[in-house]
C-alpha cells in the first residue's frame, strides 16, 4: 500500500511538471520575440523524417484490415462494406496513433537524445548564463512544429492506409475501383475526420513535452542520456494510449448523444 502511495505521487508530480512545462510553452509560443527559421527547421525536420515510414507504414495496415476482414466477410457475402471498416478505422484510430506513434519512436527520442546532451555538457546552463529561456530557445519550436506536423502526416498515413485497402480489394477481391472509393467516401463522415484530427493534437504535445522534460531532467552523463531516452520513447507510447482511450470515450458519448 505505502509502495503504490509513492508511485501515485511520482505519478502525479510527473505530469504536474509536464503540464507546467507545457503551459510554460504555450505562454512563451505567443509572447515575442519569435524564431520562425527555429520553428521552420524543426518542422521540415519532423515532416522529411517521418513522411515515408508513416506513409508506407499505414500502406500495409490498410492492406492488412482488408485481408483479415476478407476472412469474415467473403463468407457472409458482404465484402463490399470492407472499404467502409478500412475507412473509418483508419481515420478514426488506427491512423492518428499509429503516426504518434512512429513520431515519437523517431523524433521523440531525438529531442530528448538532443536536449539530453545539451543538459549534461552544460550547454543549457550557458542559455541561462546568456539570459535566453530554455523553454522559448528550445521547447517552443519543437512544439509547434510537431503540432503542425503530426496532423499533417495524420492524413497522409490515412490516405495511404485507405489505398493499400484499395489494392487488396480491387486485385484480391475483384471490387471495382469506383466502388470502393464511393464507399469510402459515403462511410467517412465529418466526425469521423475531425476526430481523428483532434488527437493528432494532443498526441503531438505529449510527444513534445515528454521528449523535452526529459531531456532537460538528464543526470548521470551519457548513460543519464540513454535512459531518458528510452523513458521518453516508453512514457510517450503510454501517454498516448491512455489519451486516444479517453478521448474516444468522450468523442463517442459527445456525437452519439
Amino acid at each position: 500500500m505505502a509502495r503504490a502511495w509513492v508511485v501515485f505521487r511520482y505519478g502525479l508530480r510527473y505530469v504536474g511538471s509536464l503540464v507546467l512545462l507545457l503551459g510554460q510553452s504555450l505562454a512563451c509560443a505567443v509572447t515575442p520575440p519569435f524564431n520562425a527559421y527555429r520553428f521552420l527547421y524543426q518542422a521540415r525536420r519532423v515532416g522529411l523524417g517521418t513522411f515515408f515510414i508513416s506513409s508506407v507504414g499505414a500502406f500495409f495496415i490498410g492492406a492488412i484490415i482488408s485481408l483479415q476482414m476478407a476472412y469474415l466477410m467473403v463468407s457472409l457475402s458482404a465484402e463490399i462494406y470492407i472499404p467502409n471498416v478500412v475507412a473509418i478505422a483508419l481515420a478514426r484510430e488506427l491512423g492518428p496513433v499509429m503516426t504518434a506513434i512512429i513520431v515519437a519512436g523517431r523524433i521523440g527520442a531525438g529531442i530528448t537524445a538532443e536536449i539530453g546532451t545539451m543538459t549534461v555538457t552544460e550547454q543549457i546552463d550557458a542559455l541561462k548564463a546568456f539570459a535566453v529561456n530554455p523553454v522559448r530557445y528550445l521547447v517552443v519550436p519543437r512544439l509547434l512544429a510537431l503540432l503542425l506536423m503530426v496532423p499533417i502526416l495524420t492524413v497522409f498515413a490515412v490516405l495511404a492506409g485507405i489505398l493499400g485497402g484499395f489494392v487488396i480489394c480491387h486485385f484480391k477481391l475483384s471490387i471495382q475501383h469506383h466502388t470502393y472509393w464511393n464507399m469510402v467516401v459515403t462511410a467517412l463522415v465529418l466526425k469521423d475526420v475531425v476526430t481523428g484530427l483532434l488527437k493528432t493534437f494532443f498526441f503531438a504535445a505529449v510527444i513534445a513535452i515528454v521528449g523535452c522534460w526529459e531531456g532537460m531532467n538528464v543526470r548521470g552523463g551519457a548513460d543519464g542520456v540513454g535512459k531518458a531516452t528510452t523513458l521518453a520513447v516508453v512514457r510517450s507510447f503510454i501517454f498516448i494510449i491512455l489519451i486516444d482511450c479517453v478521448l474516444t470515450f468522450i468523442f463517442y458519448f459527445v456525437f452519439n448523444a
